[in-house]
């Protein structure tokens, strides 16, 4: 199976290029070199994240700094850059905390958004300094916000099966939501089953076309975040499932249709991310009231699962795309819910009698 990247992903590429080059014009001519001296190593999505950061940066110096008070952010200099503090990014990072722009709209950091945003600060200026651009990386003698590290959500397996059922009966649907469900009902097994069985990215199950499922093998072929086309495999659940989803979407369109799109909405048209992150997130709510679960939260189950059924850590890092085995096996290689509830029988407080 070799085929092109598909035009959705591709269309994805150009519109954040474009949306990279717009925030360009807003910044610092010197943030150019920038970004062009990381583009070797980088996506063009981390890429554009850097950019918004950097905006939202120096329009914290125009805003909260005295000494950049009123000053255009395109008129910014390396030698304004040199006068940057520590102290001035420690007292950015506490800005992130809570800050008001955009006619009132509120925004709130917490350690992890912090931390990102003062990656990039940390990239930004190791790089003008390694190009010898500035003569000291301030960037570098701050700490970097502590992370906690919380639980990692998943569903048991007992739970894969119920979240199935709901999607398959639509049972505890809403009077208005079981009106739609008849139209919807196996294309929503299909991408369920296909997130839960094989545990692909949502942007990587938005991105698949027809074209891209093979039947014969039982396979289909996949874009990975860097743009990397990968081809994966699917069990005999997934088949079915997708197998009776197309006879479906066949009658969906007119005989003369070119829609290549495999997931589409009601009105026709390739699905969203954001659509798919609603639907989960419906069902979730029946399902699993307790647990905040979302399309990544099926990805952590399907790797978990597979990591207890074969033991073999890299094949689970392979089959999901991660290339750091380390950072897979600290998510997926966890203690199951069954084994702290037996933990929970062993210890005795008092003797019986």
């Amino acid at each position: 199976m070799n085929l092109p990247q598909s035009s959705y992903h591709s269309e994805i590429q150009r519109e954040r290029t474009l949306r990279l080059r717009q925030i360009l014009k807003e910044l610092p001519d010197f943030c150019g070199e920038f970004f062009r001296g990381i583009e070797p190593t980088t996506t063009i999505l981390t890429r554009l994240n850097y950019a918004y950061d950097l905006r939202l940066f120096f329009r914290y110096l125009t805003e909260e700094v005295s000494s950049f008070f009123g000053k255009e952010i395109p008129s910014f200099t390396l030698s304004d850059l040199e006068e940057i503090t520590p102290t001035m990014l420690e007292e950015y990072l506490e800005y992130l905390g809570y800050y008001v722009k955009d006619q009132d709209k509120e925004y709130e950091n917490h350690n992890p958004g912090k931390a990102r945003k003062l990656s990039t600060l940390k990239s930004f200026f190791k790089y003008l300094y390694k190009r010898e651009k500035l003569t000291q990386n301030v960037a570098e003698k701050v700490d970097m916000p502590k992370i906690m590290e919380k639980p990692i959500i998943r569903l048991e397996p007992d739970e894969v099966a119920k979240m199935l059922d709901a999607v398959e009966t639509g049972e505890a649907l809403t009077t208005a939501q079981k009106r739609y469900h008849k139209y919807t009902r196996s294309r929503d097994i299909a991408m369920f089953s296909v997130l839960l069985g094989t545990g692909i990215r949502i942007s990587e199950l938005v991105g698949l076309n027809v074209e891209h499922i093979d039947f014969n093998t039982d396979s289909f072929l996949i874009t990975r975040k860097g743009g990397a086309q990968v081809v994966l495999y699917f069990g005999e659940e997934v088949e079915k499932a997708l197998a009776d989803y197309l006879e479906d979407r066949k009658k969906m369109l007119p005989p003369d249709s070119d829609e290549a799109a495999l997931f589409l909405s009601l009105q026709k048209r390739r699905m969203s991310q954001r659509a798919i992150q609603q639907l989960v997130k419906k069902y979730a709510a029946i399902v699993t009231p307790l647990k905040k679960i979302s399309p990544h939260k099926f990805r952590s189950t399907f790797g978990t699962m597979l990591n207890h059924e074969t033991g073999d850590i890299y094949l689970v890092a392979d089959v999901l795309g991660n290339k750091d085995v380390n950072t897979t096996r600290k998510h997926y290689a966890a203690i199951a819910d069954d084994r702290r509830r037996l933990a929970a029988g062993v210890v005795k407080l008092r003797d019986d009698d």
